[in-house]
């Protein structure tokens, strides 16, 4: 079954940068643990992606490795230097559609093509941008896309978004 429609302008832009990409199909996942059922057949670093607001509506995406643990109601304290997060929660489904032309379950780093205004602060986890691929849905929860992560940080860079990288790892055990 090909990808829908909404698929097409991601994988047209990521070709126009010369980023290859792969891409499986699988039937629809719309939580890590449902996910899990895919990483064998699929090399690489399996993500997952937490669309956060803040106490003043800044929109943030945290994507981290899916075994990382993420304590969103600290997480604002160490990210507060770098990115200036307020106490964070995470965003309505209504916010992530106007955001990233998503729906829950389908939260990707690569939907940052649909945020136009630029409004989303990209964090991305250390060891994920460490591995040399990483996976992400296409836009839609019924595939997975793989791609270096040197070809992410040049898709999100062409984007103009702000991105930081940083070592959720140690933020959890400073948190501990």
């Amino acid at each position: 079954m090909p990808l829908p429609a909404v698929c097409a302008p991601l994988f047209s832009y990521l070709e126009r940068l010369g980023i290859a990409t792969t891409t499986a199909e699988h039937p629809p996942v719309h939580t890590v643990e449902q996910a899990r059922a895919t990483y064998d057949a699929i090399p690489g670093v399996h993500c997952k992606n937490l669309f956060l607001k803040d106490a003043k509506g800044a929109v943030f995406l945290v994507v981290c490795p899916h075994d990382r643990a993420v304590d969103v109601n600290r997480l604002h304290r160490r990210l507060g230097d770098t990115v200036g997060a307020r106490r964070l929660s995470f965003g309505k489904a209504d916010l992530l559609m106007e955001v990233l032309g998503v729906e829950p379950g389908s939260v990707t780093p690569l939907a940052l093509i649909n945020d136009t205004g630029r409004r989303v602060t990209v964090i991305l986890d250390a060891a994920m941008m460490a591995a040399e691929v990483a996976n992400y849905h296409p836009l839609v929860n019924t595939a997975t896309t793989s791609i270096r992560t040197a070809d992410l940080r040049r898709f999100l860079d062409s984007l103009g978004h702000a991105v930081h990288v940083v070592d959720l790892a140690a933020l959890a055990v400073a948190e501990a």
